[in-house]
């Protein structure tokens, strides 16, 4: 059997977590599928098409069992596809992933329901929507993070400073933790004097008086050159951070999935995370990376040096984590994973 006409839908111009697990998959998919980017472009994919485009496209069939999939991802997404489903009557088919570990409110779960079939991310995703097909989790791409041999090298040529870096990474906002991990730093920061701390993400309007604060409260310090804010990096260089630091650090209040620990674990780099998203199972019980309460400073202090304690076997570890990915979160996996569903809505 062959998969049909598959349209991904990426209508939000920021670049987020949903945006770059799309950007993913779809830069895999696109060696072997016919697969059209609809909305934003992304890193790797194809460039994108306009939804008038789409609408078109899904008239062209070959007979008339053709069909073509639309791959949704969010409520905006999902509200076009059942438009020109049930409104214009185009013969297309909607894909639906879900990545929440939590009740979807009610218009979501109106709209997840009217989807024809639904992927989530994990176990715990899938237990708040009914009738998923497939749990499918979120892969890397091995090809763009991995290991590098000479880490202090890579440090150096970042530029920030100090003889080794953490980072965070994610929009500076309450959600993200990026408070969380100010204070952590902030802890810590007097026992690793040649440490620097980078936030990594992109501020929106509602929340510059919240980095403000954090800005104010890390310069009466005296820290100001040792916790960075970046601002956003782009995609195609972010596996260049990743891989040079030494510990990732991800202690955001809620998370649906969370992709940063298993970038940092291919690139040979362990993470603290709190107890939110899939950061519990990607640990492997504490092998990986050490995982602590919501708001828990105090034990993410601690877990942050034990792990900046075994930076000497660095080497090791990225060897051991790198299988670990291989063997379960690649990216490979994952589109293995979302085509077996594809094709199994040539059977209904």
């Amino acid at each position: 059997m062959q998969i049909p006409r598959v349209l991904v839908t990426n209508f939000n111009k920021n670049f987020t977590g949903v945006s770059s697990t799309t950007a993913n998959v779809v830069a895999v998919q696109k060696n072997s599928l016919d697969i059209h980017l609809v909305g934003v472009p992304l890193p790797d994919c194809p460039d994108p098409i306009s939804k008038k485009e789409a609408i078109e496209i899904s008239n062209r069939f070959e007979n008339d069992s053709d069909f073509t999939i639309w791959h949704v991802r969010r409520n905006q997404e999902m509200r076009i596809a059942i438009w020109v489903r049930d409104v214009l009557k185009k013969r297309i088919k909607i894909v639906f992933t879900s990545a929440a570990q939590r009740r979807h409110s009610l218009y979501p779960r109106w709209l997840i329901s009217k989807m024809d079939l639904l992927i989530a991310t994990s176990k715990e995703a899938a237990s708040f929507i009914d009738n998923v097909h497939s749990v499918v989790p979120h892969g890397v791409s091995t090809e763009n993070f991995f290991p590098i041999l000479d880490r202090d090298k890579a440090w150096r040529q970042l530029g920030y400073g100090g003889d080794f870096g953490v980072a965070c990474v994610g929009r500076i906002r309450p959600e993200k933790g990026t408070d969380l991990f100010v204070e952590t730093m902030l802890t810590i920061m007097p026992q690793k004097p040649s440490m620097v701390a980078l936030i990594i993400g992109k501020t929106e309007n509602k929340h510059k008086k919240f980095k403000e604060k954090l800005i104010k409260k890390i310069a009466k310090e005296n820290l100001s050159d040792r916790i960075i804010f970046t601002d956003e990096i782009s995609a195609e260089n972010m596996p260049k951070v990743i891989s040079a630091i030494s510990l990732l650090i991800a202690l955001p209040r809620y998370e649906g999935y969370g992709m940063t620990p298993l970038e940092a674990l291919a690139s040979g780099t362990p993470f603290v995370g709190s107890k939110t998203g899939y950061f519990e199972e990607f640990s492997s019980h504490g092998k990986y990376g050490s995982v602590v309460e919501l708001e828990d400073v105090a034990n993410a202090a601690k877990a942050v040096l034990h792990w900046l304690s075994k930076n000497d076997e660095l080497d090791i570890f990225s060897e051991i984590s790198r299988k670990y990915i291989l063997e379960n979160y690649s990216i490979e996996q994952e589109v293995n994973g979302i085509n077996k569903a594809y094709l199994s809505l040539l059977k209904d």
